[in-house]
């Protein structure tokens, strides 16, 4: 449910992504000084306290997750990260890991890396040997990768690690985990989390806010959008029989809180108070969904046709007047959004707003 396998070529970055993500990394150089390279000694010329002496002056901090507690003695300088996206927090703040996951949903040339992670290692400097080594987490997480980098601590604040993993890597380091529910930590959380974890909370917090303008600027250009209710869903298209709903704690059904829309109240009665980031609805009750003002669902051109010619389908009321959003799956697109995170909001923002946009201007 979290990834899916195929490749689509990467449209051009549009340049306001580019300003956005330029933008943040200037933020969070301006408030990091020299990100993670500063020597906690460094003290300025004139007396005052460095950045670098501030912030580590703030630890240990102790962070609690799921798992138990955790505590970061002192100002890490090896970063490493695991699971969906949380390398973005740091970057975003001015701080290249050591160690990465290894993206391949939405990874349309295949370098392990999406575009908006790109752009801002590459606006760091990072490139050719200096960027972070790549995790490939295909058959789970590769702790002796993980342990040869020499991390300081370990990022995984939205992840969905089990406690036998976080026992294990936090055996190699210190490692930050979910609050709460696994895959269920939004972006904000994500960051603030992570970014604590580094010495920098307010800069994280000052990002967020940062991100959080970007959103409110676009959503006043698209007043059709706010206030609409949606289904985010997963349906197979060799197997349309089940609808796969994402319920309302996961991140990429917080990230369209965020931008104004609403959760259906069919979805949230669908999901009770379960713990899991998705249930499963039979096609036969397909009009469960009739408060569905938006549905929203992963494909390709052909995609709403063939929610439309299924006799089930298409009793959903938003099937069958065309209000749906198709993410065009595995494409940076979609990747953006189903783990959303500091950076790939602003990246992705236009481009997903116009789909909703288009798809509110349908439902009258």
């Amino acid at each position: 449910m979290r990834s899916a396998l195929p490749h689509a070529r990467r449209r051009a970055a549009r340049p306001a992504r580019l300003a956005a993500v330029a933008a943040l990394a200037a933020l969070a150089l301006t408030a990091c000084g020299s990100g993670g390279t500063d020597e906690p000694g460094a003290t300025p010329s004139d007396g005052t306290s460095s950045t670098a002496d501030q912030s580590a002056a703030q630890f240990p901090i102790t962070l609690e997750n799921t798992f138990g507690e955790t505590t970061v003695p002192e100002k890490p300088t090896n970063v490493a990260t695991v699971n969906w996206g949380n390398h973005d927090v740091p970057i975003a703040l001015g701080v290249v890991p050591v160690g990465i996951q290894k993206s391949t949903y939405g990874d349309d040339d295949t370098d392990g890396i999406l575009p908006w992670t790109s752009e801002a290692l590459t606006a760091l400097g990072a490139t050719g040997d200096a960027l972070p080594v790549l995790f490939d987490e295909t058959d789970g997480i590769p702790f002796e990768a993980v342990a040869n980098t020499e991390p300081d601590v370990i990022l995984a604040a939205y992840s969905g690690l089990d406690e036998e993993q976080w026992t294990t890597l936090s055996g190699i380091a210190p490692t930050v985990s979910y609050p709460e529910f696994a895959w269920g930590t939004n972006w904000r959380d994500m960051a603030v989390i992570d970014g604590t974890a580094l010495g920098l909370e307010a800069e994280a917090k000052a990002l967020v806010t940062d991100v959080e303008d970007q959103i409110a600027a676009a959503l006043a250009e698209r007043p059709d959008v706010a206030g609409k209710t949606i289904a985010y869903t997963w349906i197979d298209p060799a197997d349309p029989s089940t609808i796969g709903i994402y319920t309302p704690l996961d991140a990429r059904v917080q990230l369209t809180g965020d931008l104004g829309l609403v959760d259906a109240p069919s979805v949230v009665k669908l999901a009770g108070d379960t713990d899991q980031f998705f249930v499963n609805l039979s096609a036969e009750q397909a009009d469960t969904l009739a408060d569905v003002d938006i549905l929203v669902t992963y494909g390709d051109d052909t995609t709403l046709a063939t929610l439309q010619a299924d006799p089930l389908l298409n009793k959903i009321p938003a099937v069958a007047r065309g209000s749906v959003v198709v993410v065009p799956d595995a494409t940076p697109i979609a990747s953006a959004t189903s783990g959303p995170t500091v950076l790939s909001v602003p990246w992705v923002l236009e481009d997903y707003l116009d789909l909703f946009e288009a798809a509110a201007k349908k439902v009258g």
